[in-house]
């Protein structure tokens, strides 16, 4: 016997509560973004994360890398193979200070440096477009908030 259920319309999904939660309205806004970011730079060699680490060592060149982990969110364990990575890469070089062995400080090499300058347009390009369903104003609001939200200090320039 074979009982048919209700009609769907697969295009209507009803989320109910779930759309007033900030950590699920964050990540599908995370979401979309990897997925505009993956289809503007497809075929580009890069992730998202990995840019932003890459991006933030280019700019506190000598940090260490358990700040860079605080900083960024990144569990540490997670920072280490990512920065291991990249090291295989030739794009980061690891410092081991001689008064305090049990830190490493991070500095971009040329060929990271170069990665790093070669990308640059395209990335801030792709936060600038990301916006297109907003006004200026919702994305600077938008910024705001989620800066404020995140304990980011600074209201610095928009991307």
């Amino acid at each position: 016997m074979n009982v048919a259920g209700p009609a769907y319309d697969e295009e209507a999904v009803d989320l109910g509560e779930i759309t007033g939660s900030l950590g699920f309205l964050l990540r599908m806004a995370q979401l979309k973004a990897f997925d505009f970011f993956f289809r503007t730079l497809d075929g580009e060699n890069l992730r998202p994360g990995e840019f932003t680490v890459l991006w933030v060592i280019n700019l506190n060149p000598g940090l260490r890398q358990g700040t860079f982990a605080r900083r960024l969110k990144i569990k540490p364990a997670h920072m280490t193979k990512l920065v291991a990575r990249m090291v295989d890469q030739g794009l980061v070089h690891r410092e081991i200070p001689q008064d305090d062995r049990r830190s490493v400080r991070l500095s971009l090499t040329e060929g990271g440096s170069a990665f790093v300058a070669r990308y640059r347009e395209k990335f801030l390009h792709l936060h600038l477009a990301e916006r297109s369903d907003l006004t200026v104003e919702e994305s600077a609001t938008l910024i705001h908030l989620l800066k404020r939200y995140a304990g980011i200090d600074g209201d610095g320039p928009c991307l």
